[in-house]
């Protein structure tokens, strides 16, 4: 087995432990896909555990100089022609594998780069101390500005693995708005989480105009209870969410016959979050709103079922 092989390996540990909806997704998805989608996954993660990691102030420049020696290692790499350029790095450590499988993943599906840079951007934005960070977004433009790189590049990272019947371009815009839907989604459901860090990924004015501030947010995570206004703000937010899947989900039928229902998999499941937030009256601050895997199956095997005509129609 080649270090490739091992690396992409190590990308597909990573996408199962942690990305549950995700990887299950995936298993809808042709095998030779599913590698590529792995690395891809596991890229975002590894960048994002050190962005977690940034939180105390003692942390963050030396997470700011990783997420520079990712860049800086990531561009070499790419630099280099041909696969077998991607093997003439040293390979002696979990990231540097992860590097090696999302380099090849590039380089086989001619994924602009630019994608990449536009995520790492992003993600400066999390780490204090860096010229770009910020812990609250005033407007909606300005949130939108952050999930550009934290989740529309990350749609557009995926196109080119999974696929288009028309032009890339054209697939473009909804697939980075479905990156974007996913986005928004963790933050309406992880808004405990990311007060306990500082932060808040939710738009002030909008919460302004039901009466919500960050004091009363925070006040809601030590007492454990929803305030009305909280209430109704995440209400208009999550009807602004399911507006952005609205636009999304078209694209799903830009894709090929094959992949669609892995994506469009994810799109339900992803979205099926926001009814559990409905579901639970809003109990953002003591629990994590989670699709029961029950459910997440039956989904799964019912767009796997939908399927087999389409699989068989395009194999004959």
């Amino acid at each position: 087995m080649t270090e490739l092989d091992l690396a992409y390996q190590n990308c597909r540990r990573i996408a199962a432990q942690h990305g549950r909806t995700y990887f299950l997704a995936t298993r809808l998805l042709g095998p030779e896909r599913r590698p590529a989608v792995h690395a891809l996954y596991a890229f975002a993660r590894m960048v994002d555990d050190i962005v977690d990691d940034s939180a105390a102030p003692v942390r963050a420049e030396e997470s700011a100089a990783q997420l520079d020696r990712i860049e800086y290692e990531l561009r070499g790499r790419l630099a280099r022609t041909g696969r077998a350029g991607a093997g003439s790095w040293p390979v002696s450590s979990p990231q540097d594998r992860i590097l090696l499988a999302v380099s090849d993943t590039i380089r086989r599906y001619a994924i602009a780069p630019e994608h990449f840079w536009v995520f790492l951007d992003s993600m400066r934005m999390d780490i204090p101390g860096t010229p770009q960070f910020r812990a609250h977004y005033p407007t909606m433009a300005a949130l939108r500005t952050y999930m550009r790189g934290s989740a529309a590049a990350i749609g557009l990272q995926l196109l080119p693995v999974l696929g288009t019947v028309v032009p890339v371009p054209e697939a473009e815009p909804a697939a980075a708005a479905l990156g974007e839907a996913f986005q928004l989604t963790n933050f309406l459901r992880d808004i405990a989480e990311d007060l306990d860090r500082g932060r808040i990924y939710l738009p002030a004015d909008e919460l302004t105009a039901f009466g919500v501030d960050a004091d009363l947010l925070v006040h809601c995570r030590k007492t454990g209870r929803t305030d009305p206004r909280v209430r109704r703000a995440l209400s208009h937010l999550i009807a602004v969410n399911r507006d952005i899947y609205r636009t999304a989900t078209p694209g799903i039928d830009l894709l090929t016959p094959r992949v669609r229902p892995g994506i469009r998999t994810a799109a339900t499941l992803y979205s099926g979050i926001l009814d559990q937030i409905e579901r639970t009256d809003y109990t953002v601050f003591t629990r994590r709103a989670v699709v029961p895997r029950h459910r997440r199956l039956r989904v799964a095997a019912r767009e796997f079922a939908a399927a087999q005509p389409l699989r068989r129609t395009y194999a004959s």
